[in-house]
């Protein structure tokens, strides 16, 4: 993906980074519960879209990576998948 494509797209996502080819979040959350919760969404729209991120999960955040392996950078799916799990905070 050009990389003026990601910027734009990137620019709908709040709190999104990208850095060499991956964009990412760190949610926090009031507790572990929380959190766990949040993961089990996640992991739930990974099954749905067949895309999986990377999770890094502490007590109280997660940070949520997507990049696409198969093309060694962006693709549109990592923002399909990054706008539905911010989906889960509307």
């Amino acid at each position: 993906m050009p990389s003026a494509d990601a910027e734009r797209l990137l620019a709908g996502l709040p709190g999104w980074e990208q850095v060499a080819g991956v964009i990412s979040k760190r949610f926090e959350f009031k507790n572990y519960c929380q959190t766990m919760a949040f993961v089990n969404a996640v992991a739930w729209i990974a099954q749905s879209e067949g895309h999986h991120p990377d999770l890094e999960v502490s007590y109280r955040s997660c940070r949520v990576s997507y990049t696409t392996h198969a093309v060694g950078g962006l693709s549109d799916n990592d923002f399909i998948c990054a706008a539905r799990v911010e989906a889960l905070f509307q």
